[in-house]
C-alpha cells in the first residue's frame, strides 16, 4: 500500500451515517444587489450530515441521532431571521453554527442554491464541506454522556 494513502492513528472514522434533507425550498432576502434587498426570493438548501455510527442504528431512538426534523425546523428559522449578504456566508452558518454546532454533526456538505437567478442559467449557488474541530466532536461526546448519566440517575464524578 502507498504510505501517502496509508490510515493512520488520526485519520477520520472509516464511514459516516449521513443524515439528509434534499431540496428544502425556502423564500429569504439575500444578496449584494439592492434589487435583491427589498423582496424575498428562493432559495434552495440540500444538508449532508454526517455522524459517526449513529447510536440510533442499534437503539432505535431518534434521540440517539440527529433530527432532520429538527434541522429543517432550525434553517427555516435562520431564513426568516439572519441578515447576512452572500450565499457563502449563509452556508456557513449552516455548517458550522447549526449542523457542527447545534446538531453535533462530524462532517457537513451544505448546498445553497439561486435558482433561475438569471434567465440564461438554472441555478446559481456555493458548495461547501466542513469538519468538526477533534475538540468539538471530543466535547459534543463528552457532553452526551453526561446527559445519558445525568439520565440514568448517576452524576458525573459519582463512584
Amino acid at each position: 500500500m502507498n504510505a501517502a494513502l496509508a490510515p493512520t492513528a488520526t485519520a477520520e472514522p472509516q464511514g459516516l451515517d449521513v443524515i439528509f434533507i434534499e431540496g428544502l425550498r425556502a423564500d429569504t432576502i439575500i444578496g449584494i444587489y439592492d434589487s435583491e434587498l427589498h423582496a424575498p426570493q428562493p432559495l434552495v438548501i440540500d444538508v449532508q450530515a454526517g455522524v459517526p455510527h449513529a447510536r440510533a442504528c442499534d437503539t432505535d431512538r431518534i434521540g440517539d441521532t440527529i433530527d432532520y426534523g429538527r434541522v429543517r425546523e432550525r434553517l427555516l428559522r435562520l431564513l426568516a431571521e439572519h441578515r447576512l449578504q452572500l450565499l457563502e456566508a449563509l452556508a456557513e452558518t449552516i455548517a458550522s453554527e447549526i449542523l457542527i454546532g447545534e446538531f453535533g454533526a462530524r462532517w457537513v456538505r451544505v448546498k445553497v442554491v439561486k435558482p433561475r437567478k438569471f434567465d440564461d442559467v438554472q441555478a446559481v449557488g456555493v458548495m461547501i464541506e466542513r469538519w468538526a474541530p477533534a475538540s468539538s466532536h471530543q466535547q459534543h461526546q463528552h457532553s452526551a454522556t453526561v446527559l445519558q448519566l445525568l439520565g440514568s440517575g448517576m452524576c458525573p464524578g459519582e463512584r
